[in-house]
């Protein structure tokens, strides 16, 4: 069974910067897709991005651009760097870990899941 633990998140201003880091465990990271998803207060959890075993990646729409995933396979750990931030990705974000190669935008693609962490962003 894989745990995963978030952490990198926080409180910063509109149009700053944050990294989040998901340390995987458990299972072998190497070939396995990961994502991340969101959620806001009264909010459905939504997907943000993902990253396939081979390297390729897959965002939602309003994330292109200023969000970028990235995985580090000798470490066990994917990564979100998200800039430009705004009031409106203020949310718990969480690590998740496929069970297919399809679908990566669907919850329903994921088994394993993070506690979350939060990432506050001030106007």
């Amino acid at each position: 069974q894989a745990q995963l633990v978030e952490s990198g998140g926080g409180l910063v201003q509109a149009g700053g910067s944050l990294r989040l880091s998901c340390a995987a465990s458990g299972h072998t990271f190497t070939f396995n897709n990961m994502g991340w998803f969101r959620q806001a207060p009264g909010a459905e959890r939504e997907f943000v991005a993902a990253i396939m075993w081979n390297g390729n990646t897959y965002y939602a729409d309003s994330m292109k651009g200023r969000f970028t995933i990235s995985r580090d396979n000798a470490k066990n750990t994917v990564y979100l760097q998200m800039n430009s931030l705004k009031p409106e990705d203020t949310a718990v974000y969480y690590c998740a870990q496929a069970i297919t190669d399809r679908y990566l935008e669907s919850r329903s693609s994921y088994k394993y899941w993070g506690q979350g962490t939060q990432v506050t962003v001030s106007s």
